[in-house]
C-alpha cells in the first residue's frame, strides 16, 4: 500500500483563514490574505474548529496517489461522495498475473492462507484464458474483490474530516484505516494546525456515535458514548 499527498492548495492554511476573515470584513479578499500572518492564521483556524464553523475549510483541497489497496477498499473509499476519483480501469487495463490484498485474518492461518493463494491463482488462469475468448470488459467480471487497483482522489478539508471522523473510527474496516492514517500523517505534514482536529470522534470530540455497536475504547477513555442503544 502506497499513499502520498501529491497536490494542495498553494498556504492551506492561511487560505482557509482569509476565506473565514472575508465573511467579517469589508477589505478585499486579496488585501486579506496579503495581510495574514501566520500567528493570525493559526489562531483563526482554532477558533473555526472550536465553533464548528467548517465551511472555510472547504477552500483548501488535497490530492492523493492511493496504490495497491483492494477493490473491496476502493468500493469503500469512492463512497465519500464530496470528492473527485480517478482510478485504473480493469476495462482498459489488462490484469493478467494481478497482484492481490490478503487480509491479516487470512495471512495469520496456514491453512486459510493456502486457500486464498490457490484461488487467486485459479482465477488469474481463468481470466487469463477468458481474455482469449471475450473482451477484457466481459472478463473482469471474474476478478476478486482483493485485486489491486490505484486511485488518484481530490478532498476538500471539510470533506477529510468527515472521511477521517468515519474511517478512523476502530470500527472501520483494517484497509481503509491504514489509508485513513497515511493520509492524515501526509497532510499534517504541510498543514498541521488544519488538521489538529480531525480524527475518529471518541479522540477528538470524546463521543462516540456508534450507540450500542461502539468498540468500546471511549468508555477506556472514561468517556460516554452517544447514539442509538
Amino acid at each position: 500500500m502506497e499513499v502520498s499527498l501529491i497536490a494542495h492548495t498553494p498556504e492551506p492554511e492561511r487560505t482557509v483563514a482569509a476565506a473565514a476573515r472575508l465573511c467579517y470584513s469589508p477589505d478585499d479578499p486579496q488585501a486579506l490574505l496579503e495581510g495574514m500572518n501566520e500567528a493570525r492564521a493559526l489562531a483563526l483556524l482554532d477558533k473555526l474548529v472550536a465553533m464548528g464553523h467548517l465551511s472555510p475549510l472547504e477552500h483548501a483541497s488535497f490530492t492523493f496517489s492511493v496504490s495497491g489497496i483492494s477493490r473491496a477498499m476502493s468500493h469503500q473509499l469512492v463512497r465519500h461522495r464530496i470528492a473527485s476519483y480517478s482510478q485504473r480501469s480493469q476495462r482498459y487495463v489488462r490484469e493478467n498475473d494481478f497482484d492481490y490484498v490478503m487480509p491479516p485474518s487470512v495471512a495469520r492461518q496456514p491453512e486459510a492462507r493456502d486457500k486464498f493463494d490457490r484461488l487467486m491463482q485459479t482465477i488469474a488462469d481463468a481470466y487469463a484464458e477468458l481474455t482469449a475468448l471475450v473482451p477484457p470488459e466481459d472478463a473482469r467480471y471474474v476478478l476478486p474483490n482483493a485485486c489491486t487497483t490505484a486511485i488518484v482522489c481530490t478532498f476538500n478539508t471539510r470533506s477529510l474530516y468527515n472521511f477521517f471522523e468515519h474511517r478512523l473510527c476502530r470500527r472501520a474496516q483494517w484497509e481503509i484505516r491504514q489509508v485513513a492514517e497515511k493520509m492524515l500523517e501526509e497532510v499534517r505534514r504541510v498543514a498541521p494546525r488544519l488538521f489538529a482536529g480531525a480524527g475518529a470522534p471518541c479522540e477528538v470530540k470524546g463521543i462516540c456515535p456508534e450507540g450500542a455497536m461502539s468498540c468500546g475504547k471511549l468508555k477506556s477513555l472514561g468517556m460516554k458514548k452517544v447514539g442509538p442503544k
